[in-house]
Parts: C-alpha cells; sequence; structure tokens
C-alpha cells in the first residue's frame, strides 16, 4: 500500500489543502492511504486551537504533532524549527510515506522539508516559485522548492520561476490555485447567516481585514499597527471585521496590540479565527479586503472584490486589477479605502479576471501524485535543469 503524508500547520494552509485532502482521499479505495498530520497554530490555544475546524468539518485527522509556536524574536522561531525538525524526522522514520504534501513558505515548514529530506521522503510542494519581497517567505518558498520532488505553482509566472530555479518542467505543474476550488465550494454561507456566525446582527457595510508581521521590515510595530487603527476609526460607518495575525515573528504582538484596541474602537472586531467557509463567506459579501495577506491577492479579486494591500509583505506576487496597492502611513490607507469603495473601482473589480486557475486544481493536484506515484520508486537523485532562451 502506497502511504501519503499532507501536512498542516495553519488555519491558512488546511484550507488551501483541503481540496487536495478531498480529492486524494478519494483513492484511498485503490489501496492508497492518505493521512492527515495536523501541528503548529492548529494544536496552540493561542491561536485559536483551530484542529477543531477540521474536526467540525468532518475531516479525518491521523496524527497530531504538538510543536512550540512562540514568536517573540528570533530565538524562539530557530528553537520552535529544531524541535520541529527532530519531532518529523521522528515521524517520517516511522511512518515511512511515499511522499508529503507541504504547502508554501512557513518557517515551521522549511524544518518539516528538511524532516522530509533527512529521511529520504519525497515532498510535493504546492504554492512554490511565488515572490514576497517583503517577507522571509520568499527565501524559505525557494529553497522548499530545492528540496521538492513535485512541483504545483499556483501561475505561469511561479511555474517558470520554479524551472529557473533548476527543476525539471516535467515535474512542474501550473494547475492553479485551490483557492479558487474553495470560492467555488466552500463560500456557501449567505451574508446574513455569515454575520450571524460572528454576533454581528444588523446588515451594515464591513470590511474584513488581515495584518500579518512584515517579517523581513524592522520597522516599529506598534506605529504601522497604530496607522492601521487611525485608518478603521476614519471610516465609523464601516464594520471592520479583523481576524489575528499569524505565528511568524512579530504576531503575538500584532495581536496583543490589536486585542487592546478592540476595548475602545467600536467598529472594530477580532477574532482568533474564522475557518474557511465563513472566512469565505464573509469576504464574498464584503466591501473590501484590507490587509497584506495573500488572500487579498488570490482569492478576493475571484469574488470581484476590491483588495486594499498594504506594504510590501506580498510585494511580487502576481495581481488583478483589483487590488490597490498603498504604503504603510494612515492617509495612504485612507485613501486606498476611498478608492475601493468608488463605485467605478467596484465595477471594474467585478470584471476582473483571476489568473488563478478555474476552481478544478484540487483534483488535478491529486490526480498527477497518484500518477507519479503508481509509476513506481521516485528517483530523489535529481539533476539541475539548465534552461534556455525558450523558457
Amino acid at each position: 500500500m502506497k502511504k501519503i503524508g499532507i501536512v498542516t500547520s495553519t488555519r491558512a494552509d488546511f484550507g488551501l489543502l483541503l481540496p487536495v485532502i478531498t480529492a486524494l482521499r478519494r483513492y484511498e479505495k485503490e489501496g492508497i492511504r492518505v493521512e492527515l498530520v495536523v501541528t503548529g497554530t492548529h494544536l496552540s490555544d493561542k491561536y485559536g486551537y483551530t484542529v477543531t475546524e477540521i474536526e467540525n468539518s468532518n475531516v479525518r485527522i491521523d496524527v497530531r504533532v504538538a510543536i512550540p509556536v512562540e514568536s517573540a524574536n528570533a530565538m524562539d522561531i530557530s528553537k520552535n524549527q529544531a524541535e520541529t525538525l527532530q519531532k518529523f524526522t521522528k515521524l517520517f522514520m516511522e511512518k515511512m510515506y511515499d511522499g508529503i504534501v507541504i504547502l508554501g513558505d512557513r518557517y515551521e515548514m522549511l524544518a518539516i522539508a528538511i524532516a522530509a529530506g533527512n529521511t529520504h521522503t519525497p515532498i510535493f510542494h504546492m504554492c512554490g516559485g511565488d515572490t514576497t519581497e517583503g517577507a522571509i517567505d520568499e527565501w524559505i518558498r525557494h529553497a522548499i522548492t530545492k528540496m521538492s520532488y513535485l512541483h504545483f505553482p499556483t501561475n505561469k509566472e511561479s511555474y517558470k520561476r520554479v524551472i529557473q530555479l533548476g527543476e525539471d518542467p516535467d515535474r512542474v505543474f501550473n494547475y492553479g490555485s485551490t483557492s479558487i476550488d474553495n470560492i467555488l465550494n466552500a463560500a456557501s454561507l449567505n451574508r446574513e447567516d455569515a454575520l450571524k456566525s460572528i454576533d454581528i446582527y444588523d446588515n451594515g457595510k464591513y470590511a474584513l481585514c488581515t495584518y500579518h508581521p512584515v517579517t523581513m521590515e524592522k520597522e516599529n510595530i506598534k506605529e504601522k499597527i497604530a496607522d492601521f487603527l487611525n485608518a478603521v476609526t476614519a471610516f465609523p460607518e464601516i464594520k471592520f471585521i479583523v481576524t489575528k495575525a499569524n505565528s511568524d515573528q512579530g504576531g503575538e504582538y500584532i495581536n496583543h496590540l490589536l486585542e487592546q484596541a478592540e476595548e475602545y474602537i467600536p467598529n472594530l472586531y477580532l477574532y482568533s479565527s474564522l475557518g474557511i467557509v465563513r472566512y469565505l463567506s464573509l469576504m464574498k459579501y464584503s466591501e473590501f479586503v484590507l490587509g497584506n495577506s495573500s488572500s487579498g491577492i488570490i482569492e478576493t479579486p475571484a469574488f470581484g472584490i476590491p483588495t486594499v494591500n498594504i506594504g510590501d509583505r506580498q510585494k511580487g506576487r502576481l495581481q488583478s486589477e483589483s487590488v490597490i496597492n498603498c504604503d504603510c502611513d494612515t492617509k495612504s490607507i485612507i485613501n486606498a479605502i476611498k478608492l475601493a469603495m468608488e463605485s467605478g473601482f467596484k465595477e471594474k473589480s467585478r470584471t476582473v479576471i483571476s489568473p488563478y486557475g478555474d476552481g478544478k486544481t484540487g483534483k488535478r493536484i491529486a490526480k498527477k501524485i497518484i500518477e507519479i506515484m503508481q509509476k513506481g520508486k521516485i528517483n530523489l537523485k535529481k539533476k539541475f535543469y539548465m534552461i534556455d532562451d525558450q523558457i
């Protein structure tokens, strides 16, 4: 029996992995075992203990691996990676997976990828080749690409970058982003029910927001969050539904500042996690999406909703015309929000075409993984692929 592990460490990557998990598990009746490994902030009360969202979605959890998620400074991150490396090396030695599916660019995924490399476990990597110049994710993502055997970038530009990194085109497959799959299938709540699910009972205007640390910058986080909050208070007629920051270095401090702000800003509503169904359903009916999360770049345009993208965290990602980029200061954010609220820009946003696929990505990724695995043993002795001018 062939055995595949799928590793999820955050609320964000679980949502993107879900279409692949669902599609791969359809092959279990054909002698394939697909195990979901849950780790990271999923198992942390501080970050909402989001493993319950997986349980509530009736997705089978096979393994739970608790790792530290403290993120106050660089030493915390390094300690987290060290323990993650040890625990996942042990897991992969015990499970002997024929391959693991991992996504993206988080620091714990780098440690998990190293553990896979040390145990000769093939890596099937999703979302490689993207560029995010303002985040540590940039170099982590490319490092994981070089450790991986199969590659599933989300767009043509990322596909070319993976090949430019020396990966053979025969192992790189541009099937789009699973976020589009989710938009077509997971945004199932109507506007009223989505708002009621977070205890908001009026029908007023609202925006969906996430502000993560910009890990490649040393600027004052407190000042940036103050600018963000000043912009929020400038629009008292809009409810700002804010999800907490991730566990990157500085995320814990951002959440502390947001928790304090919720006490005195009446139109700010803060949540540890919304879950994929509520998050996408709320996005679908929002006035705009605000912050520096990749969801504003990838998912939001597919709904025809404007995005106000703050700062450089997502700089370099392929963007739609519905994305408004602005600086981190209050004035820039306010001006960008005003543009997003203009009827002409809203109409323009409704007509954009997403560059991230057609909603069938999960099925295509699963089919390719099964096809490769059924061919026999994977040869991890990769040759460096040299590009020519035609790539």
